[in-house]
C-alpha cells in the first residue's frame, strides 16, 4: 500500500544550461536516505503520487522533471536534449543538493536512465529500484512503434496508423518525427495526441480510462510524443547493446527489478536479460500486471522494495 499523500518542503527551478531549467522538489525527511525518482518517457513528468512509494520518515525524496518535461522549461524542447545531458543533469542535481550517494528509483525510460547513470557513476549509487525495464535496443523500440504490440491492441493501433499515409508506414517513427517537428501547430498536436494515446492504450493489463485520459492531456502528450520520438529516432543516444554491455559495473550495487508479466510496452524478456547480467539485483515478476506504475501489484511491490532497501542499507 502506498504511503499517505505528502507535500514538498522545497520546490524550485534549477538552471542546468543556458536553455534548460529543471523543476525540482524535495519531500520527506531532509536527513533521511536520499532517493531520486526518475520518471518515464522520455518526455513524461513527476506527479504527486510518485512521492508515496517512500517512507517519508526515512527517505529524503527528490523528484524532478527532465529536460523539456512537466514543469521544466522550455516545455517539449528537443534542443540539447540527449541521454548524456540527462546524466550530466543528475550529477548537477546531486552536487547542488549536497548529496554524496543516493538511491536511484526509475521506471520504464526511468529504468534506462537509472542504468546508464549507474554504469557511469557507480560510486554515487547506494542502490537501484527499477520497474518496467526498457533496454532501449532497436528491437525494443520497434516492438511498440513499428507493429509488434499492434497484434495485441489492433484497435488502438489503427488509430495510431490513421495519421500516416500507407506509403510512409514502413518507418512510423520517421513519419511521426516529421509531423511532431512541423511548424504547423495543428499537425504537431494531432500527431502528439495520436502517439501518446497509442502508448497510454497499451499501458495496463486491464483497460483504464484514467491512464488514457492522462496520456490525452495536450501538455503531457506534446512532451511525451516529441521527446520520445526525438530520442527513438536517435536510438536513445546510446550505443547498440550499451546497457547490457556495461552491466558488469552494477556488480556491487544492490537492488530490485519489478516487472509486470503482461507488460506490452516493455516486454518482460528485457527484465529477464537484465537479471541475468546483474548478480546483485532481485527480479520480482508481477503476474497480474502490465506496464503502468499505477497497477496495484506493481505499486505494492515497489513500496515493499523501498522498505527492503532501507534494511539493506542499514
Amino acid at each position: 500500500m502506498l504511503f499517505p499523500a505528502i507535500q514538498p518542503y522545497k520546490t524550485g527551478q534549477f538552471p542546468v544550461s543556458d536553455i534548460h531549467s529543471l523543476y525540482i522538489e524535495e519531500c520527506g525527511n531532509p536527513d533521511g536516505v536520499p532517493v531520486v525518482f526518475l520518471h518515464g518517457g522520455p518526455g513524461g513528468n513527476c506527479e504527486p503520487g510518485h512521492r508515496r512509494f517512500f517512507n517519508p520518515e526515512e527517505y529524503r525524496i527528490i523528484l524532478f522533471d527532465q529536460r523539456g518535461c512537466g514543469k521544466s522549461k522550455p516545455h517539449a524542447s528537443l534542443e540539447d536534449n540527449t541521454t548524456s545531458e540527462l546524466i550530466a543533469d543528475l550529477e548537477k542535481i546531486r552536487e547542488h543538493l549536497g548529496i554524496d550517494k543516493w538511491v536511484i528509483f526509475g521506471g520504464s525510460w526511468g529504468s534506462t536512465l537509472a542504468l546508464v547513470y549507474t554504469e557511469t557513476h557507480a560510486q554515487r549509487v547506494l542502490g537501484l529500484i527499477l520497474r518496467g525495464i526498457f533496454l532501449a535496443r532497436d528491437e525494443d523500440i520497434h516492438w511498440l512503434f513499428q507493429g509488434g504490440a499492434a497484434r495485441m491492441f489492433p484497435e488502438a493501433w489503427q488509430h495510431y496508423l490513421e495519421l500516416i499515409p500507407e506509403n510512409e508506414r514502413d518507418d512510423m517513427i520517421g513519419a511521426y518525427y516529421q509531423r511532431l517537428t512541423s511548424e504547423n501547430e495543428i499537425i504537431r498536436m494531432g500527431a502528439a495526441k495520436a502517439w501518446s494515446i497509442w502508448e497510454g492504450s497499451t499501458s495496463t493489463l486491464l483497460p483504464d480510462k484514467s491512464v488514457i485520459e492522462h496520456f490525452s492531456d495536450p501538455h503531457i502528450a506534446l512532451s511525451i510524443a516529441r521527446i520520445e520520438c526525438h530520442y527513438f529516432i536517435n536510438r536513445s543516444f546510446l550505443k547498440p547493446g550499451q546497457i547490457l554491455d556495461g552491466a558488469h559495473k552494477l556488480k556491487d550495487i544492490p537492488g530490485f527489478i519489478v516487472h509486470g508479466r503482461y507488460d506490452v510496452i516493455c516486454p518482460i524478456d528485457q527484465a529477464i536479460l537484465l537479471d541475468q547480467h546483474w548478480q546483485n539485483g532481485k527480479l520480482l515478476i508481477i503476474d497480474n500486471a502490465g506496464h503502468a506504475v499505477t497497477e496495484r501489484g506493481i505499486s505494492d511491490a515497489l513500496v515493499d522494495c523501498c522498505k527492503q532497501m532501507l534494511e539493506i542499507l542499514s
